[in-house]
């Protein structure tokens, strides 16, 4: 494997709208993110993954982006954003962006001047189809409920949508559409980004010609993903895309990858991989169910501890993984990956080494350093998400109740990571001296940055020690480019794996509240990191207190 200067990093992914408020709006920005950039350097934090903050309507909340060359007004300026990735250079870090190009808004200019003309050249940036009456193209569902296709404006035609009406898909089989996107890439790299976190990516690709798949919900559609499993040739763009962008800039980009076959991973993050790394997404699925969020079942912790295995030797060493635990699409990972009635700071501890001592790249997402959890929503008139909201309606519509509803999608909910950052006890968290653009959590005043800083046992001073772990000069090869290979994977609720290099490493975690005790192989040279302050052994053999975590050097 070729070392790349991205390899040893670690990411941390900021949700400008929710992560501070520097004027008192109630929305954050990106003033607010450079007055915050000490504190994440602090953490140790290398890579800065900003979620969209380009112009846009925010109906889907920036990833329906109206012009690709601007930044919307509610989160500052371009001086801003050209601050911010001089400040963070200052301090050795890189920004990202997101780059999100399977779609655009529907306030885009190119889509405005498709609707106007849908037959010249900007009606092929997008996929249009003539108008049926009581037909539609395709029975194909979006991701956010509801057909794919929508009625174009004036003209009897209608348009694609995989995701929300207002995301009109881009037609990536255009090379004038392409040249379009290339084109801007270059120009953000040019201003001196990092690279890029990539959207939806897998989407770009449709397979041809359109047809109808088996309907597999009373609404009579299909799941988009039918119509995926079919489309070839995807490496035709992002190979072309790789070689005119990225790659003449050294680059780190990382893709929301799904679908892909374990055939094609060199292809994807290989040492020419379309992209440096791609998220492990093996968790965040285990559990879920076609018929949607309400059918859905908590994961378990030996169900986590197979999801963590196989997406390792799934890549081996073929690559990198990005590795999370949460993201701005997720709900908080504590209160998804821990058992019920059992969060706490020794278990979120527990989660967080056993994730960041993975092979990959540790992707952390704001406020999981502090062990931030779910939201007690009390109503559907507190939810903004629009994909929760399609959830609450098709579990009302599978004969739930209100509270049923309500309580089936607040778990899985994507405004559970969206919720305002905790910085301090004050009020609104200290996120915003106005009124926030969405619910602040009530425990803000129990879990918060300002009463972690200094705590030397806090979740945010274990994510440190973490951190600094990952980059010890005497550990790093090991942690970095070891193997990893699972241990008493037999064991029920116990999570165990090596990484060896020049070094052997364990990392044992308890995943219960009860203890266990593991005999270890061999004796150990020292304990590099326990979230107690206990070790109870007798020779070799240890009794690990509930959720404990050690990594051991053998």
């Amino acid at each position: 494997m070729t070392k790349k200067w991205w390899h040893d990093k670690t990411a941390y992914q900021i949700y400008p709208k929710s992560f501070y408020d520097s004027n008192g709006d109630g929305i954050g920005d990106l003033p607010g993110i450079i007055s915050k950039l000490d504190y994440l350097h602090d953490l140790g934090v290398d890579i800065i993954w900003l979620s969209p903050c380009y112009r846009s309507p925010l109906a889907d909340e920036g990833y329906d982006i109206s012009n690709y060359y601007e930044i919307d007004p509610r989160f500052g300026t371009m001086d801003d954003m050209e601050q911010l990735i001089a400040e963070a250079k200052k301090r050795g870090m890189y920004i990202l962006m997101d780059l999100v190009v399977n779609h655009c808004s529907d306030e885009h200019e190119w889509f405005q001047k498709a609707c106007k003309d849908p037959d010249g050249k900007y009606g092929n940036f997008f996929y249009l189809c003539d108008k049926k009456e009581n037909e539609l193209p395709t029975n194909w569902r979006s991701y956010f409920g509801g057909p794919v296709w929508e009625d174009l404006p004036g003209p009897e035609k209608q348009y694609l949508h995989v995701f929300h009406k207002k995301q009109p898909d881009l037609n990536w089989e255009n090379p004038d559409l392409r040249e379009e996107v290339y084109k801007n890439i270059n120009w953000w790299l040019e201003k001196g980004l990092g690279g890029f976190r990539i959207d939806a990516i897998m989407n770009i690709k449709k397979a041809l010609p359109f047809r109808n798949y088996e309907p597999d919900r009373e609404d009579g559609l299909s799941s988009i993903a039918n119509m995926l499993k079919e489309a070839h040739g995807i490496g035709e763009f992002l190979g072309e895309m790789r070689d005119r962008t990225f790659k003449n800039y050294d680059a780190f980009t990382v893709g929301e990858v799904f679908n892909e076959k374990p055939e094609d991973i060199p292809e994807f993050i290989g040492d020419n991989g379309y992209f440096s790394s791609m998220f492990d997404f093996n968790e965040t699925i285990c559990g879920g169910s076609e018929k949607g969020w309400y059918d859905a079942r908590m994961i378990t912790p030996d169900e986590y501890k197979k999801c963590c295995f196989e997406a390792q030797a799934k890549i081996g060493n073929l690559g990198f993984l990005s590795n999370i635990i949460e993201n701005h699409d997720e709900p908080r990972g504590v209160s998804r990956y821990i058992p019920e009635g059992d969060c706490c700071i020794q278990s979120k501890k527990m989660l967080a080494a056993l994730n960041f001592m993975l092979r990959g790249i540790p992707f952390i997402y704001q406020g999981q350093e502090l062990g931030m959890e779910n939201v007690p929503f009390t109503s559907i008139e507190e939810i903004d998400d629009i994909s929760t909201l399609d959830e609450y309606q098709t579990a009302l519509n599978a004969g739930l109740s209100p509270e049923e509803a309500l309580k089936a999608v607040s778990r899985f909910s994507r405004d559970n990571a969206r919720t305002p950052m905790q910085w301090d006890d004050t009020e609104n968290a200290g996120f915003t001296t106005g009124n926030p653009w969405l619910k602040v959590n009530p425990n803000y005043t129990s879990i918060n940055a300002a009463s972690q800083m200094n705590d030397p046992n806090s979740v945010r001073s274990f994510y440190k020690q973490l951190i600094s772990l990952r980059k010890h000069p005497e550990y790093k090869e090991t942690i970095v480019y070891g193997s990893l290979e699972p241990v008493w994977e037999d064991r029920q609720n116990l999570m165990a794996y090596y990484r060896k290099g020049d070094k052997t490493l364990l990392i044992i975690g308890n995943y219960q509240k009860e203890e266990q005790t593991i005999e270890l192989p061999c004796a150990y040279k020292k304990i590099l990191l326990n979230n107690t302050s206990i070790l109870n052994q007798k020779d070799r053999h240890i009794c690990l207190q509930g959720y404990q975590v050690l990594v051991i050097e053998l």
